[in-house]
């Protein structure tokens, strides 16, 4: 694929597969798919997603395709793997100009730095970081800020990083950027402060630099020193921490909560905090020297007068979390011995099967410290220790004497090393054949002695399925985890979860060869949920639980009735574990997709649940609103009809969009889905009410904001153009406003397009009478405003790039044909411009007949056919379906449109003066036109 040539196709598909419109949307989508392993498609995706002029939102999906290629095509091993040429083309392409204009592409791009980093730095990408470092140095603030995001998402990305080799490869490099590191966040700080004390507007873009850059400084100092307590950068970045909240306190103090910098300011803060909570976490021993002064920071903010007036509720959490962190840390007890484990796995199956899973008293035990030892050396002295430890399970082979309990915790430990080094043994081990010949057969042990083995084994499995593990022995993996699920151990029974939940998250997953065992797996699953008893086994189960519905998809209907029952039960009983609320949230929110449209016989117990979750006032919102207002919008998608307990939830909504979080997509997607499912009775009863909420949220709303609200006033013109307008009268002045004004940003011009079309073709006495009021308040005429508004819109007409809209602005500005209008006659070259445009977006020439059609009408509903791959029509696809046969943009050729304005115009005037009017036209475009309405 020529990557010139390409880029041209590449985005006008990419156009496409952002249309609304389902016969566009699914053969684009069809085609990005077949490009995904053609040559050159990525360097064409980067060609697009670099170019500020093209739409935003192809430009988003752009990038969204080439984040995808990374994930499945970019390691060498990997089959269609993208050739080494293009890697490295695309690794500076993805440098080579830090500036980015939208905040959330930028995001996207910094993200993508850094999953390829994750894969090629340093060894095929040695100039990244220098790159990165000279970047975040340059004056220019666009620049400077874009190079210190990706800065962050890089660091982020390799400090995650797990394997021996690749923590060694980021300790390096924080050793050698930390000196940087801390001076730049010392600059940006001391500017901050510096800023904010004389009131300079610039102040705000200063924090947000000081956070990106301590934000850096976190992951250097957590997991860039093996022994941290020996590094004087270190320890003097982590001593300065203090003194830096006290003076953000303080600046907290000065600053209204009106200001810009308040939230900013609330976040710095609190990442402070985390610096030390990670640090304690992860270097208990390093931290020693900073427990005094801790313990005096946090009792003083929280515990004395020094915190009235700066001290806010999340603050003084971490501060708590602080002190109860170092009171409790149990890096200073002595550690379990292998007797006392298992005398702990006795008497409390569930605290065990916790603490092994990586609980807080785990992570300090010796065990794990022993562990990450052995991982340590095993990588250093591999080829020495590889024949040893192949040696070691060699010996092993065969079922263990029940009797021989050092036998059974030799065993143990050596499978346990083998798990543990699975990634490193890849090309040692024939994992496949030792299942089939050894790992089933010990499986199958009963004795109650063996358990110890039993539960190692399916753990051993489950570190290995990620690694190697055919496809084809699947079903004998489910058929032990059947048997497991019954055994009479309830620690290997969790385990076995565990196993499972790996199994069917995996790459390699097939429905098709789960779905034999589904019914008892999901049954023994259930019957495990019921029988353990500690919060956080519970949660982990219900995770277990999710994942499978969510794999299986309808599939799981037959089996969820006991689950339906209980669940209810399980929320009631866990009111003082928001955690484990979350975790039936997301079970449900699962769930509800798997039942689809069977889903309404949840609302009993589904909705008060919603109701809670989403209820800011009160104090569990703070855990289980995301998750509630996720599961709110999968039950509207999913709902069949409303009712009136669903509309009533809808009361929860204004004080949502008043808390303008990091959640306000999901509420304006929460409105969409209400208004698609029931309009007239939604609007009567919360039109008002949402209608002064947006004017509200316009005075002070980003831009990508703004779109949102617009596109739900959009919905409702499209759902109910004769109800809707009058509805949401005070919104849509701003509209015909922000296009006589030129509206500056492609995608908010091309949604005011949008809804004006909307209005125009389907509303006129409306629209007519909006026309009138903006002239009386900017002393106009109407005309003179209408004329104006035409020569806008056929000039910002490349703004719009959805097919649909483009359409729509034709049919529109047709309706205002025949006319004797001078005004409308003075524009009429231009809507036969716009005219003619939108004719070569939706006609198809039939080869045979060669007469046009336009692909956009749709003539009956027809369901849409699924594979089992696919994910079927939720009720809202097909409500969007039924909408947009009544849609004239999906009813209404367009090309009879045009025939019948210019039959009916040319009748109005008679045959000579509508032939000077076409004569206004040029040549080119009326030959164009007389093409495509010549063979009707």
């Amino acid at each position: 694929m020529d990557v010139n040539s390409a880029s041209t196709v590449v985005l006008q598909t990419l156009t496409q597969a952002t249309s609304q419109d389902t016969a566009v949307l699914k053969p684009a989508e069809e085609r990005l798919k077949q490009w995904e392993t053609q040559p050159g498609f990525y360097s064409a995706l980067l060609t697009i997603f670099t170019n500020h002029t093209l739409d935003v939102n192809v430009r988003w999906l752009a990038v969204l395709y080439f984040k995808n290629g990374i994930d499945r095509y970019w390691r060498r091993i990997a089959p269609h793997a993208l050739s080494e040429e293009e890697k490295s083309s695309l690794r500076a392409g993805l440098i080579a100009n830090f500036n980015e204009p939208v905040n959330q592409i930028a995001t996207q791009i910094g993200v993508l730095i850094a999953k390829v980093a994750r894969l090629d730095c340093p060894r095929h990408w040695p100039e990244l970081i220098p790159t990165l470092l000279e970047s975040v140095k340059v004056q220019d603030d666009l620049r400077q800020h874009r190079a210190l995001l990706a800065f962050y998402h890089v660091t982020k990305t390799l400090a995650s990083k797990k394997l021996v080799a690749d923590k060694k490869l980021f300790q390096d490099l924080a050793s050698g950027i930390y000196s940087f590191a801390c001076s730049l966040w010392n600059h940006h700080t001391d500017t901050f402060l510096q800023q904010i004390c004389t009131g300079e507007t610039a102040a705000i873009n200063s924090l947000e630099r000081t956070l990106l850059s301590l934000k850096v400084l976190r992951k250097l100092t957590v997991h860039g020193f093996m022994e941290p307590h020996k590094n004087l950068e270190v320890m003097e970045f982590l001593n300065t921490v203090f003194e830096r909240l006290k003076q953000f306190l303080e600046c907290r103090r000065r600053v209204n909560t009106e200001n810009m910098c308040s939230e900013k300011l609330e976040k710095t803060i609190i990442l402070f905090t985390k610096v030390l909570l990670d640090f304690l976490d992860y270097h208990p021993f390093s931290f020693i020297s900073l427990i005094q002064r801790s313990l005096e920071f946090a009792v003083r903010y929280v515990f004395t007068g020094a915190g009235e007036g700066v001290a806010f509720e999340r603050f003084i959490v971490q501060c708590m979390n602080l002190i109860k962190m170092i009171v409790k840390n149990d890096a200073y007890k002595p550690a379990k011995n292998t007797e006392e484990e298992l005398s702990m796995w006795e008497e409390d199956p569930e605290g065990f099967a916790v603490e092994e899973a990586g609980g807080d008293s785990y992570k300090y035990s010796l065990r794990p410290c022993t562990e990450v030892l052995f991982l340590d050396i095993f990588h250093e002295y591999s080829q020495i220790l590889t024949p040893a430890l192949l040696e070691m399970v060699q010996n092993l082979h065969g079922p263990t004497n029940v009797e021989n309990t050092v036998g059974l915790v030799i065993k143990d430990a050596v499978y346990n090393a083998i798990g543990l080094a699975a990634y490193e043994l890849f090309d040692n081990v024939d994992f496949d054949q030792w299942f089939k010949s050894q790992l089933l057969a010990e499986l199958q042990v009963t004795h109650i002695r063996y358990k110890l083995i039993r539960r190692r084994v399916i753990w051993l499995i489950g570190q290995w399925i990620a690694v190697k593990f055919k496809s084809e022995l699947r079903p004998m993996l489910y058929e032990a985890i059947l048997n497991l699920m019954q055994d009479q151990d309830r620690v290997v029974r969790i385990e076995t979860a565990t196993t499972l939940k790996l199994a069917v998250d995996d790459f390699e997953f097939r429905t098709e060869q789960f779905v034999p065992y589904l019914e008892n797996i999901f049954s023994l699953l259930f019957q495990l949920l019921q029988q353990v008893t500690e919060c956080d086994t519970k949660m982990h189960v219900l995770h277990v639980i999710s994942c499978v519905i969510e794999r299986v998809g309808m599939q799981i209907r037959p089996y969820v009735g006991c689950l339906v029952q209980y669940l209810p039960l399980l929320w009631k009983q866990s009111e003082d574990h928001n955690m484990l609320r979350c975790a039936i949230l997301t079970t449900l929110i699962h769930l509800v997709q798997g039942l689809g449209a069977d889903s309404k016989n949840l609302y009993p117990f589904l909705l008060p649940v919603i109701q809670l979750s989403t209820d800011v006032s009160q104090p569990p919102h703070v855990y289980l609103l995301e998750d509630g207002l996720e599961l709110w919008l999968v039950t509207l998608e999913n709902s069949p009809s409303i009712t009136p307990e669903l509309l009533r939830v809808f009361q929860n909504m204004s004080a949502l969009l008043e808390l303008s979080s990091e959640n306000v997509r999901t509420c304006f997607q929460i409105i969409n889905a209400y208004i698609f499912l029931t309009s007239s009775e939604f609007l009567q009863n919360f039109a008002a009410v949402l209608c002064q909420s947006f004017c509200e949220l316009m005075q002070d709303i980003t831009t990508e904001g703004q779109v949102q609200v617009l596109k739900v006033v959009e919905n409702v013109l499209k759902v109910n153009p004769i109800l809707g307008p009058p509805m949401f009268q005070p919104l849509l002045p701003s509209v015909l406003k922000g296009i006589l004004d030129g509206e500056r940003y492609p995608v908010v011009m091309s949604t005011y397009l949008g809804i004006a079309g909307r209005v125009l073709l389907q509303n006129t006495g409306f629209f007519s009478s909006l026309l009138n009021q903006i002239a009386l308040e900017l002393n106009q005429e109407m005309d003179q405003l209408l004329g104006s508004i035409i020569e806008m819109w056929v000039d910002r007409m490349d703004n719009i790039t959805q097919p649909e809209r483009r359409k729509l602005s034709a049919l529109a500005l047709l309706s205002l044909l025949p006319s004797e209008n001078s005004v409308i006659q003075d524009k009429f070259c231009g809507i036969i411009n716009i005219c003619v445009e939108a004719l070569h977006d939706v006609l198809t020439e039939d080869p045979d007949t060669g007469t046009y059609k336009d692909c956009m009408v749709m003539f009956h509903f027809e369901e849409q056919k699924v594979s089992e791959d696919e994910e079927p029509p939720t009720e809202q696809d097909k409500r969007k379906k039924l909408l947009a046969l009544k849609d004239p943009v999906h009813n209404v050729s367009l090309q009879q449109f045009v025939y019948e304005k210019l039959k009916a115009q040319q009748e109005l005037l008679g045959e000579q003066e509508f032939q000077s009017l076409m004569e206004s036209v040029d040549s080119e475009v009326i030959r164009q036109l007389q093409g495509f309405l010549h063979k009707l």
